[in-house]
């Protein structure tokens, strides 16, 4: 079987303004990215965005806009296949489908099921695992609703503190849920999961929501009241003000994987199950399960504002 450790950092955040139940403006997105390489020089995002073995989307339709993330399974890599090529291609299937019109904004399962099939109907298979994280915003109703599959997931922040959140699944430690496609002499021999085990929920945003979308890379080194404490800093809704905050979270998340005195949510969910890896075991556990895989980080943002019936913001990235 494969797990997923991939301490790459994918975040998506979303700042919702100008949503109330009658309000019936169009809105849209200022977008910010920056990436990091292991030594924290900047780095160049792939076409379609993805980041190492991370990968996201963000597609707009009439009605809703979508945001996703995925994490491809590393483990793959002592096969001779590249994790990136699997979370990336779902991601880019995602968003076709949603740019397309084929979904519906209650049902983001829906978008994962149907960009998972197409990959296994590929003439060449695609092989690989990966978790994944949908969520859309209906801007008509004012709902997001969301779909997580593995340890990725999602958070929504009102007011300083976290009102809704992402559950993480794993079969056991270390072995999330994931979306697999494994070669015909394997099947049965890799795990995989169905669409269907994401976990969804719906529920009305307001006013000043933050949302923030991310791989297990933030949220296996830094629990809900870091980052808060960083998002608490966020007082300007401009596009420099977001990108900063994204920044610095990535930079301590990244910061914090390499502490070997650090006990991250990661290092405390091993002691949950019986391994010993705080201080120096942590410091060699930590490089045993990375290898020498460059630390990677990608960040996404979004402030979402009403904008004029006749044009919207052009999405700005670093």
């Amino acid at each position: 079987m494969f797990s997923v450790l991939s301490y790459g950092r994918l975040v998506t955040r979303a700042v919702i303004g100008g949503l109330s139940q009658t309000d019936s403006r169009d809105y849209s997105l200022v977008t910010a990215r920056c990436g990091f390489g292991k030594d924290f020089r900047k780095g160049i995002l792939k076409k379609g965005m993805c980041y190492g073995d991370d990968a996201c989307f963000i597609a707009r339709h009439r009605s809703a806009d979508v945001l996703g993330v995925a994490d491809g399974v590393g483990g793959w890599r002592d096969y001779g296949v590249d994790p990136s090529q699997f979370s990336g291609t779902l991601m880019k299937t995602c968003e076709r489908l949603v740019k397309e019109g084929r979904f519906v904004p209650s049902n983001p399962v829906g978008v994962l099921t149907s960009s998972y099939y197409e990959l296994l109907q590929n003439k060449v298979p695609l092989l690989g695992s990966s978790t994944a994280c949908i969520v859309v915003l209906d801007r008509q109703s004012h709902r997001l609703h969301t779909a997580n599959l593995g340890d990725s997931g999602f958070l929504v922040v009102r007011g300083g503190e976290v009102v809704h959140h992402s559950d993480e699944q794993q079969h056991y430690f270390n072995t999330p849920f994931q979306l697999s496609i494994a070669p015909p002499e394997a099947e049965g021999a890799v795990l995989s999961d169905s669409p269907d085990a994401a976990d969804s929920s719906s529920f009305d945003v307001q006013l000043g929501d933050i949302i923030l979308t991310a791989t297990d890379g933030l949220f296996d080194n830094m629990p809900e009241h870091m980052i808060l404490q960083e998002l608490k800093k966020l007082k300007k809704t401009n596009y420099e003000s977001i990108q900063q905050t994204a920044r610095s979270i990535a930079e301590q998340a990244h910061v914090l994987a390499y502490d070997p005195n650090y006990m991250s949510p990661f290092a405390q969910f091993a002691c949950d199950n019986g391994l010993n890896v705080r201080g120096n075991d942590y410091h060699f556990f930590m490089r045993v399960e990375i290898g020498d895989k460059a630390e990677v980080v990608l960040i996404s943002v979004h402030w979402l504002h009403s904008c004029p019936a006749s044009g919207r913001m052009t999405p700005r990235e670093e």
